[in-house]
């Protein structure tokens, strides 16, 4: 459902640039109008990474460290909190 929602807001939003994080289609819950960066979900962020392989901790210290932790400009994701298991 949340790529159905990336490809509706990249859609709607043709003339923006949209920064997307590669990887995580599936884990987008919005945008913020007034950047126009997207939302991302941490929780269901951490499981594609486990879905992918890892395990729980390997996928919070990537995530950590190679995901939230990157800034790529202003149009840089924003990382919504969402699961109370996600401690960093």
């Amino acid at each position: 459902m949340s790529a159905d929602l990336l490809e509706g807001i990249v859609e709607y939003y043709a003339d923006e640039e949209i920064l997307k994080a590669d990887g995580f289609d599936d884990a987008v819950i919005g945008v913020d109008e007034k950047t126009m960066r997207l939302i991302y979900s941490v929780g269901r962020c951490i499981e594609i990474l486990v879905e992918d392989g890892m395990t729980m901790e390997d996928a919070i210290e990537y995530f950590d460290f190679n995901v939230s932790g990157a800034w790529v400009g202003d149009k840089t994701p924003i990382w919504s909190q969402d699961m109370l298991y996600y401690v960093r």
